[in-house]
């Protein structure tokens, strides 16, 4: 098989770039191991920061010009979202600092695979799975892909797309690229992005930036077993940033209020990564029972984790948050006394750890209380790319012929985030643009 741009991974990135790749009049082989589609089809926001200074603010030690790409090139991936007739309804705030619009995902993901599928010089394989690049001369010009059947092709590209999703469906990659307590995380994602793109590209050189770059996640409910297709949006307690989350010891450790997706990265740094959030009937009223973003359907999240046997209790006071069950493994009376803390600290006017944002006390009866985890949908380290999606080597040179996207892109967010959706989108169509500047039809 011989094509212009061969794309490994079949997700936002993948089907984003194959798509505009045909849509200019190139062709395509795109690989998919798993479902097309991957995680995206969960989501319904593109969203990111409505500047560069926000983004920075944001992700402060993202890479500068990683952003900059982002902030410029939003704009006109909405638009390309849009010329293929999907709905991108109006800006909203999204994270109190972003500015994201509400999209059929699934719908836009399926019209991509259409456009590739109709197109008669272009393939998708699915499922198949990357086993490695071909080199030639220091050029990367494709790669050997084997089938469903067990039956291996070389696939020789004018450029190759790493779109594979990165690699949080790996506990071991998590584990020593992330921190020891994440080999355990819940997956909030695909279960087949194992990072096959890391494991390519740096067998031939390419680097890998900020091992210490965390990743996106939410807190889930402890104990919930989270099947491939499972409502992740109705098992995720967005509404932390409204309540307490206390660690084992039964200390604060976190300002909750900074967001979910920030205290999620918290708590994967505290002992067995699991706490307690406690949160009181004006949260319920406010938050729980109430849409996180504009436009998007309410769930009683705490409902839904005592229905599917989390570790849930209602008090009816404080003084009863100390008869938190023992097997828990918490302090009860800790428990109590932090919660007595932390509405003195709200009476005086000051917090410990500092809270930004909602210094109400957690003070009006009853008391919700429920065991948290973070769970993780895609990992913030990944393949060093230069502002035209370039994989880049050691040395900081761009390897010829392979580009990287999505997940298995590093360096756009370290320890901070700013719409995943948008930076895959974003990146994509940028490595697709980089690719079509080699003349059609022509290989390496």
């Amino acid at each position: 098989m011989d094509t212009d741009l061969l794309v490994l991974g079949g997700g936002m990135a993948g089907l984003s770039a194959a798509a505009w790749s045909v849509r200019e009049g190139r062709s395509v082989v795109l690989v998919e191991t798993g479902a097309l589609g991957g995680t995206a089809i969960h989501a319904g926001f593109i969203w990111t920061a409505p500047s560069f200074e926000a983004l920075r603010e944001a992700v402060p030690e993202g890479d500068p010009a990683l952003a900059q790409q982002l902030i410029d090139g939003f704009d006109p991936a909405i638009e390309w979202v849009r010329s293929l007739g999907v709905e991108c309804l109006p800006a909203v705030t999204v994270l109190r600092f972003g500015r994201g619009h509400q999209t059929d995902m699934t719908n836009y993901l399926r019209l991509c695979e259409q456009i590739v599928r109709e197109d008669q010089r272009s393939t998708i394989l699915a499922p198949a799975s990357p086993e490695s690049l071909v080199v030639e001369d220091g050029v990367v010009v494709g790669a050997v892909v084997r089938d469903a059947e067990g039956v291996g092709h070389e696939i020789r590209a004018g450029a190759t797309l790493l779109a594979t999703g990165g690699f949080q469906a790996d506990p071991e990659l998590r584990a020593s690229e992330i921190h020891p307590n994440a080999r355990n995380l819940p997956l909030r994602s695909n279960h087949y992005s194992k990072g096959d793109g890391l494991r390519l590209a740096t067998s031939i050189g390419a680097r890998f930036v900020n091992d210490d770059a965390g990743f996106y996640g939410h807190l889930f409910p402890a104990g919930v077993e989270v099947g491939e297709n499972d409502d992740y949006v109705g098992i995720t307690l967005y509404y932390s940033e409204h309540a307490v989350l206390l660690n084992l010891a039964g200390e604060r450790f976190v300002d909750e209020s900074v967001g979910d997706h920030l205290t999620a990265l918290a708590l994967l740094q505290q002992p067995e990564a699991r706490g307690l959030m406690i949160s009181d009937a004006r949260v319920r009223e406010d938050w729980i029972l109430r849409p996180y973003v504009e436009g998007v359907h309410a769930r009683d999240t705490f409902d839904v984790a005592f229905q599917r046997g989390a570790r849930c209790a209602v008090a009816d006071s404080i003084d009863e948050l100390a008869y938190i069950p023992p097997e828990w493994g918490y302090d009860g009376e800790s428990v109590r006394q932090a919660m007595l803390d932390f509405n003195r600290q709200c009476e005086e006017g000051g917090h410990e750890p500092p809270r930004q944002f909602d210094t109400d006390p957690i003070d009006r009866a009853p008391f919700y209380v429920i065991e948290t985890v973070p769970a993780i949908s895609f990992t913030f380290g990944g393949l060093a790319i230069d502002n035209r999606a370039r994989v880049l080597d050691e040395a900081g040179t761009p390897i010829p012929g392979l580009l990287a996207a999505g997940a298995d892109a590093g360096g756009v967010f370290t320890k901070a985030y700013a719409g995943g959706l948008a930076a895959a989108l974003v990146f994509a169509l940028r490595a697709a643009q980089t690719a079509a500047e080699l003349p059609v039809g022509t290989l390496p």
